[in-house]
């Protein structure tokens, strides 16, 4: 499935920012020139999280697991252009399916295993999926039992349902001893395969979920060039090296996940040790029996070990020279002290699914108090940056008011992009793509930045216009949650606002106004979300608020601003 237009396909390519090399052609050739390296591992905990015990795969063992998922998915009759949803934590499986989607040119849609019935009903709905993957078990939730209950509702598309780990419910299929008697497809199968059937490095991969100010998740197609486009971004902000070992705690399910665990992890033709749900202890300990060269943490993580560095005893730092940090405002002691302690620089991210994606990174700003608060003002003309995608975007800044491109620092607007890393549109929502774009076709982000520096060449961020709330890395449409508190019978009003975490950079806050003689708990809403409407774990409110009626403007707009500024004046301030 092609989405890009032939035209911009031409351009990209003839330009040198878009290769022919699909992912499946790389991990081949990969997988040939170095068989007995290590290429995944699972988390050390995994048999905690889903009843598995952990594996690591050499290249070798990867390329015959990619064989066996790839004959494996066509023997139950998925042919190129279907779409296989994904809900699997971080894991070595992930790897084999993204990349025997990749050489089958199956789409694959991964989903956060925190999804539930609400979300996945959309999904399967968006996707017409008619194959899913999942596990008997993540942690307590008994994940294959939710798609049990699931599929006879979505039985018009979706047939089959398989999951990893044992004993899997009714209805569901046992997968390991199906995988155990399918015999992998070779190199050369593979590649026959590809050839046959017309894979190509512009046919979508993935489709993943983003949710923005629209009360349903997004779905956002990506093909292999625009992953492999930003995957080198990470390699050149990381400055990996071929065959870098990365520790990455990401979900591998979106942007930050797929770009370093997937793509830039398939271009240094490393090795990716994963980890999730985050676990401190086990975090370190990976850190500690691994040879690390570049991970990732939130900026809570990297505070709470400056604070505590005895945590770091007995890991060797030598190898790891660069850290990615971000998700949220990151303090400039935290960069200083990283690397005045322990020689580690930190990179500073921003990003969105669709593509949209600033990095500071130490070649472009060697001052750690800059790159903390700034971003380089990418695909500006009269700017030269060491990233390889500066070159293939361009950015704007617009005043929201008056359509104006910004050219002056300190006014706020909102910061757009067009080039070779940017998404084509929503999958199958014309409309909402068409509310994505402006009218010179840059992505419109909704995030909220200023032009900065003596030379106006950096940006810096100043806030959301979108209505979200960024929960771990995660982000969740304020729209969607209050849509379904407006639901509870004891709800007359609801708002759904962000308040500041130090460990998640935000947590939900539900405001609400109750029905007249009602009392509402927020346990009353939780068990509402958790049971009746089955809305992932991740949305669900941590603090609540009931007033007797919310502010709101002559339009009948709720303030969201003024509840921030009563519920936690000191960051409205900020």
């Amino acid at each position: 499935m092609i989405l890009v237009p032939q035209d911009k396909i031409a351009d990209y390519v003839g330009k040198g920012w878009w290769g022919e090399r699909t992912m499946g052609e790389i991990l081949i050739e990969t997988a040939l020139r170095q068989p007995d390296a290590l290429a995944v591992t699972d988390p050390p905990n995994l048999a905690a999280i889903c009843g598995v015990a952990p594996r690591r795969w050499s290249w070798s063992q990867l390329l015959q697991e990619v064989g066996r998922f790839t004959a494996f998915l066509h023997a139950q009759g998925l042919r190129k252009d279907d779409v296989v949803v994904v809900q699997l934590p971080n894991s070595v499986e992930l790897h084999a399916i993204y990349l025997a989607c990749a050489a089958s040119g199956i789409l694959v849609s991964p989903v956060p295993v925190q999804y539930r019935g609400h979300e996945l009903t959309h999904v399967l709905g968006s996707t017409g999926a008619a194959l899913a993957i999942t596990t008997t078990r993540v942690g307590n939730h008994a994940l294959a039992q939710g798609w049990a209950e699931l599929a006879p509702r979505m039985a018009d598309s979706l047939k089959q349902v398989w999951a990893l780990g044992d004993a899997p419910p009714p209805g569901v299929h046992a997968m390991r001893p199906a995988l155990d008697a399918t015999t992998p497809w070779s190199a050369q199968a593979l590649r026959d395969h590809m050839a046959r059937i017309g894979v190509t490095a512009h046919d979508v991969l993935t489709i993943c979920w983003t949710s923005g100010t629209e009360a349903r998740p997004k779905g956002v197609p990506r093909n292999h060039n625009e992953w492999l486009i930003v995957g080198q971004s990470v390699i050149d902000a990381g400055q990996l090296q071929p065959g870098a070992q990365m520790v990455i705690p990401f979900p591998f399910v979106n942007m930050a996940g797929i770009s370093t665990s997937l793509a830039a992890w398939l271009l240094v033709g490393g090795t990716l040790h994963h980890h999730h749900p985050f676990d401190l202890d086990v975090f370190i300990a990976q850190l500690r029996d691994e040879p690390t060269d570049y991970t990732v943490a939130a900026p809570a993580v990297l505070a709470m070990l400056l604070k505590e560095p005895s945590k770091l005893d007995g890991v060797n730092l030598g190898r790891l020279k660069r850290v990615g940090s971000g998700g949220g405002p990151v303090a400039a002691w935290l960069f200083e002290q990283f690397a005045q302690k322990f020689g580690v620089e930190i990179v500073n991210y921003f990003g969105s699914n669709e593509g949209a994606a600033l990095s500071s990174a130490p070649q472009d700003i060697p001052d750690q108090h800059e790159r903390s608060q700034y971003f380089p003002r990418l695909g500006v003309d009269g700017f030269e940056w060491s990233l390889s995608n500066s070159k293939k975007i361009r950015t704007r800044l617009v005043d929201l008011e008056t359509g104006e491109d910004i050219q002056v620092a300190g006014r706020v607007g909102e910061l757009r992009f067009q080039g070779a890393t940017i998404f084509s549109g929503y999958y199958k929502t014309p409309e909402l793509t068409a509310r994505a774009f402006d009218e010179q076709g840059y992505y419109r982000t909704g995030d909220l930045f200023e032009i900065a520096g003596e030379r106006l060449q950096y940006y810096r961020f100043a806030g959301r216009h979108k209505d979200i709330v960024i929960r771990g890395g995660m982000n969740i449409s304020s729209e969607e949650v209050e849509g379904l508190l407006l639901a509870h019978p004891k709800v007359r009003e609801a708002a759904v606002i962000g308040v500041p975490d130090l460990v998640l950079g935000e947590r939900v806050c539900a405001v609400v106004a109750a029905q007249p003689g009602e009392a509402i708990t927020l346990e009353d809403l939780v068990d509402f979300l958790r049971g009746k409407e089955q809305v992932a774990s991740f949305k669900w409110p941590e603090k609540l608020v009931v007033m007797d009626q919310l502010p709101r403007n002559p339009l009948g707009k709720v303030l969201k601003r003024d509840l921030r500024e009563q519920i936690c004046p000191k960051e409205a301030a900020a």
